[in-house]
């Protein structure tokens, strides 16, 4: 059975915390909250180490996460959103340029699209990715949001652990 918690975070709202069977399967901003199916609100020891975690990244205090993952998606989505764990922390990556890394160079769109139903957002970070012109461009926590995560990484990037 799933277990999820909600937290509000003061910096960018509430975010749900899902886990599953020992693995994190699911991290939501408030905008596309939706309690999933024959699950329970239970703020278990893994989801407590999430919110951790994500306090210590929001405050500058943390690179990298270290959490059991289990992001539920196609097999071409699964490999978009390794591409997106292997973008260092303050720094971004086209969507072309993934496209090429996953070796779908005119994939731009279905980049854009595997972002768009990344379950794990932060953690997975898809905010990191922006359009060719450098412009933000989509992000489903809002731009706003996606603006704020960048800036907290490029204050931090250079500071050592």
């Amino acid at each position: 059975m799933k277990k999820y918690f909600i937290y509000n975070f003061d910096v960018i709202g509430k975010i749900m915390i899902v886990e599953e069977a020992g693995f994190i399967t699911d991290i939501d901003f408030e905008r596309s909250i939706e309690i999933p199916k024959d699950s329970c609100s239970q703020e278990t020891p893994l989801i407590k180490q999430t919110h951790s975690q994500l306090v210590e990244y929001f405050a500058g205090q943390r690179k990298y996460f270290e959490l059991p993952l289990a992001p539920k998606g196609t097999d071409f989505q699964t490999s978009c959103w390794n591409a997106f764990l292997n973008i260092p922390y303050g720094e971004t990556r086209s969507y072309q340029q993934i496209a090429v890394n996953v070796e779908c160079p005119k994939g731009c769109r279905a980049v854009g699209m595997a972002a768009n139903r990344n379950p794990i957002v932060i953690v997975i970070p898809c905010h990191r990715i922006i359009g060719t012109s450098g412009a933000l461009v989509g992000f489903g926590g809002g731009l706003d949001a996606k603006k704020y995560l960048l800036e907290i990484e490029r204050k931090y990037h250079d500071i050592q652990e």
